[in-house]
């Protein structure tokens, strides 16, 4: 079994001394404290892995403290012992959310089997949450060139404890990289937790990473567990760090340095064992240069930069990108599997993708809503995209000359516009910044007839 970190709370000093030798000799890691109060703030200041508290003690008993901490979002697991247990008393504690109720004396053998099987159910639950997370959900795809020099280098440092800077267009993967690193780490059984520096306001921020205490501000009604607390030995994702307050860097700096967390109205630090991987989309060195971003924290953080590639620069992977958000996306919503024809692949392939992998992934779940029968078209491609991107999608985009594709797509944009105003010739030319009889010109040149396209309409509804 891993060693473990307890925290022992009893009022007889002889209970403390042989509980605490018998957990070290048995090779875990044992803090002991004497009465509720001090449990109450080793607690909040301090991870463990359990605590085992008695019950009758002076003051605050066990009972109120397991209370307490559960009210306060304590979430360390519990063990209760008494030695004047009653039914009641082991109802109650079950109740508070202890996960035993154990008789004094306890012999060692038994105190021992106790914590094992409860540290046991705390990781198959951990993993059970992580896999349900994972499931479908975080699988890196794609065995292009680009691709696998990227594993290769998070094969290398997921291991360590070394500082990693992802880099990287939007959408190009940044969380899943991180949930890799993490997941190939010796903190995998831990948890992972993200935070988007871009997505919390300025004035919450502080909150969010560092916590709060009940009363420290409006609205704070009670004590909330900020996300270095969260990933207590896991690991902390900070994305779009780009986009974090300077105000804010210095306190990450801090942290970064120390390894203590100072909730929003507290007066004491929390030690955190955390380690922290952040991601941008933005040019960190560029944005030192102009002040935006403090350079001491780049030196903490950029220690192991990670560059991901976007999708335009492994068009080799998108074939195998498509089957898996096509299988992934039919599972989540019980649809029939719908199967994609070369020629809409092909197409695909060609896309610029701007948005990189979230686009795809979104393009592909509005292909199989539109696919009715179950194939992917080129004509439900057509459906599927804008007209701007069905130009490039469609079978011009990979046949034909060039001049030819220009031809196609100038005649597509045409006609589409004119729907859009409903076969308004004047206004078309004026949205497409033509003047009138340029407009004719240039349909007569690419053999459309404006006012059979009007006339097809109005018979057609």
């Amino acid at each position: 079994m891993p060693k473990a970190h307890l925290l022992i709370v009893d009022d007889e000093a002889n209970t403390l001394a042989s509980l605490s030798r018998a957990f070290r000799l048995a090779g875990h890691e044992a803090t002991v404290c004497d009465n509720a109060g001090k449990a109450l703030e080793l607690a909040r200041s301090q991870a463990f892995d359990l605590i085992l508290s008695d019950v009758i003690m002076p003051g605050k008993d066990g009972l109120a403290l397991l209370e307490e901490l559960r009210a306060q979002g304590v979430t360390i697991p519990v063990v209760m012992m008494s030695g004047q247990a009653h039914i009641e008393m082991a109802v109650r504690a079950t109740r508070l959310g202890a996960l035993d109720f154990l008789e004094k004396p306890i012999s060692t053998d038994k105190l021992l089997l106790t914590v094992e099987n409860v540290l046991r159910l705390e990781r198959l639950e951990s993993e059970n949450r992580q896999l349900r997370q994972r499931l479908g959900k975080h699988q890196i795809v794609g065995k292009g060139e680009a691709m696998r020099r990227v594993m290769a280098q998070v094969d290398r440092v997921a291991p360590t404890e070394t500082r990693v800077c992802i880099l990287g267009e939007t959408g190009t993967g940044k969380e899943l990289v991180a949930r890799t690193l993490h997941e190939r780490s010796s903190r995998a059984g831990g948890p992972f937790v993200t935070v988007n520096c871009a997505a919390i306001p300025a004035e919450l921020i502080e909150s969010e990473l560092f916590g709060h205490e009940k009363g420290s501000f409006t609205g704070a009604g009670a004590r909330h567990l900020g996300k270095f607390e969260q990933a207590q030995r896991g690991t902390l994702f900070l994305d779009e760090i780009g986009d974090m307050p300077l105000a804010m860097q210095a306190k990450l700096l801090r942290v970064l340095e120390e390894g203590e967390v100072e909730r929003v109205g507290g007066d004491h630090a929390v030690s955190v064992d955390v380690r922290v991987l952040v991601a941008t989309h933005r040019d960190l060195q560029q944005l030192v240069a102009q002040g935006k971003f403090r350079q001491d924290l780049f030196h903490r953080i950029y220690v192991f930069p990670l560059v991901l590639p976007p999708l335009r620069e492994r068009r080799e992977d998108i074939a195998a990108l498509v089957e898996h958000f096509a299988a992934q996306v039919a599972a989540q919503n019980g649809w029939k599997a719908a199967a994609f024809s070369p020629e809409v692949v092909g197409a695909l392939q060609e896309q610029p993708w701007p948005g990189n992998i979230r686009e795809l992934r979104n393009v592909v779940e509005r292909l199989l809503l539109l696919a009715g029968d179950g194939q992917v078209s080129m004509e439900t491609l057509r459906q599927a995209l804008p007209v701007s991107e069905a130009g490039r999608a469609g079978e011009f985009s990979c046949h034909g000359t060039l001049a030819g594709r220009v031809e196609q797509f100038e005649r597509e944009a045409i006609l589409e516009e004119l729907k859009r105003q409903q076969y308004h010739v004047t206004n078309t030319a004026k949205a497409l910044g033509l003047e009138r009889s340029h407009l004719y010109k240039k349909a007569e040149q690419l053999g459309l007839d404006l006012q059979a396209a009007r006339k097809s309409s109005s018979d057609a509804t």
